[in-house]
């Protein structure tokens, strides 16, 4: 599903990889939110919300994070809160970045793993029990990092979410500067 769904409370983003081989290094992706004013919706992210942090007013919150892929279901949630956002942010990106944990399976040495490299990755995005999109980084194998969906707010306020998958060839720190852009 990768329509347009407006008037969103309370949304989940959560992913899902599988381990690595015995032997290898661990496969660590994360999800990474970035939140943009209204008035600059493409420029830089006034919150930037990731493992080890929370958004200032608390409405953006990762409730699971998972360095090795290991469990069952989805290893990685984001929970957002759109309906308590202050009305001056008007933007949030959604992306997920391999954390480089060693060579990728066609890197070489010093390689960064891409998501050909890691098996049975997916993503979810729900309100309540009402899946509102679901996939998978297949589309982008050669990338290290990818933005999965981005969330708008309209001029009466309404939040809508829209499935957008793009892939990025480029180091954490990098993609979420990158990752809001204009492409």
């Amino acid at each position: 599903m990768t329509g347009v769904r407006k008037g969103l409370a309370k949304v989940e983003v959560a992913l899902r990889w599988d381990p690595s081989p015995a032997g290898t290094p661990a496969n660590d992706l994360d999800i990474v939110a970035a939140v943009y004013a209204a008035d600059d919706p493409h420029g830089t992210p006034v919150q930037l919300v990731h493992f080890g942090s929370r958004s200032p007013d608390g409405t953006i919150n990762l409730n699971r994070d998972s360095h090795t892929g290991q469990g069952f279901g989805f290893d990685e949630v984001m929970t957002l809160e759109l309906h308590r956002m202050a009305p001056e942010l008007g933007r949030v990106v959604i992306g997920v970045v391999i954390q480089d944990t060693g060579a990728g399976a066609g890197g070489g040495e010093g390689g960064a793993k891409t998501f050909a490299d890691v098996a049975g990755t997916g993503f979810r995005i729900r309100e309540g029990h009402t899946d509102l999109a679901q996939g998978d980084f297949a589309g982008v194998p050669a990338a290290t990092a990818a933005t999965v969906a981005e969330f708008t707010r309209d001029a009466s306020g309404a939040w809508s979410v829209e499935v957008r998958l793009a892939g990025f060839d480029t180091d954490p720190e990098e993609f979420t500067r990158a990752m809001g852009g204009v492409r």
